[in-house]
C-alpha cells in the first residue's frame, strides 16, 4: 500500500481536490465580488448610461470579468494542485513515515497526463460557469441594495450547484473516454 500513496494522493488531488476547491474559490470569492460589482453599477443605474452611450455593458464589463475568472481558475487549479501534493508527500513522510522515493516514483502508476489536462480544463470551464452566473446576478439585480445583497446571494448559491453538477459531467465524461491506468 505504501508504494501506491503518492499516486493515489496525486490521482485524488488533480482529478478531484483541485477542480473542487478552485470552483468553491471562485464561485465563493470571485463571483461573490463580480456580482456585488455589477449590482452596485446596475442600482446606481451606470449600466444604462453606458448603454445611452453606446457602449455596451456586456462588452465592456462582462466580457473582461468572465476572461479574468477563467484565467485565474486555471492558475489557482494549479496552485492548489501544487500545495495538495506537496502536502500529500509531507503527510506522507513525517506523520506516516513513508519513504520520499516511494512516494515519488508511485506518481505516474495511477495518474496520467490527460488527468492533469482534464483539471485545467474543469477550471477553465468552472471559471467561464462562475463568470457568466456572477455577471447575469449582479447586473439583473431587483430593488436596490437589499436586491444587490440577494443577487449576489443567489449568485454564489447558484454557481455552487452548476459547478458541482458540472464536475459530475466532466468527470463522468472524462472516465468513459480514457480509461484508467492498471496496475
Amino acid at each position: 500500500a505504501e508504494a501506491y500513496t503518492g499516486a493515489t494522493g496525486v490521482l485524488a488531488v488533480v482529478q478531484q481536490g483541485a477542480p473542487l476547491v478552485t470552483s468553491l474559490l471562485i464561485a465563493g470569492a470571485a463571483g461573490s465580488a463580480v456580482a456585488a460589482d455589477l449590482g452596485a453599477r446596475s442600482i446606481r443605474e451606470e449600466l444604462d448610461a453606458m448603454r445611452v452611450l453606446g457602449i455596451d455593458p456586456i462588452q465592456r464589463l462582462v466580457v473582461p470579468r468572465v476572461l479574468g475568472m477563467m484565467l485565474v481558475a486555471v492558475l489557482l487549479n494549479g496552485l492548489v494542485s501544487i500545495v495538495g501534493i506537496s502536502g500529500g508527500y509531507v503527510f506522507n513522510i513525517m506523520l506516516q513515515g513513508g519513504t520520499p522515493g516511494a512516494y515519488l516514483m508511485s506518481f505516474g502508476a495511477l495518474a496520467q497526463l490527460p488527468d492533469f489536462i482534464m483539471s485545467s480544463i474543469k477550471a477553465l470551464i468552472f471559471g467561464l460557469i462562475a463568470g457568466v452566473v456572477a455577471s447575469y446576478c449582479g447586473m439583473n439585480p431587483k430593488g436596490g441594495p437589499k436586491g444587490v445583497g440577494d443577487a449576489v446571494n443567489l449568485g454564489v448559491v447558484l454557481t455552487f450547484l452548476l459547478l458541482f453538477f458540472a464536475n459530475l459531467i466532466l468527470t463522468a465524461m472524462y472516465l468513459q473516454i480514457v480509461p484508467p491506468v492498471r496496475s
